[in-house]
């Protein structure tokens, strides 16, 4: 577990990652991350890939066209 503080940015709040974390992420400066809510609780901080936000916009798009044929099936 890492222990994260939040700080002023300039006029935003912000958090600095430690360099381990970083090499473990395989991040460097510049690079995108995800921040998503996990279902057990929390969220989740992951780094920013473009094949898994095209999928999920066509999950979306499903989601949006079969939203009745998905509830009546829920019941």
């Amino acid at each position: 577990m890492v222990e994260l503080k939040i700080i002023r940015i300039g006029n935003s709040l912000g958090v600095r990652l430690p360099r381990e974390v970083l090499s473990r992420m395989h991040l460097a400066d510049g690079d995108k991350l995800i921040l998503t809510e996990a279902p057990e609780g929390g969220y989740r901080l992951s780094p920013y890939d473009p094949e898994f936000e095209r999928q999920l916009e066509i999950a979306e798009q499903g989601i949006r066209e079969y939203r009745n044929t998905l509830r009546e099936l829920a019941k």
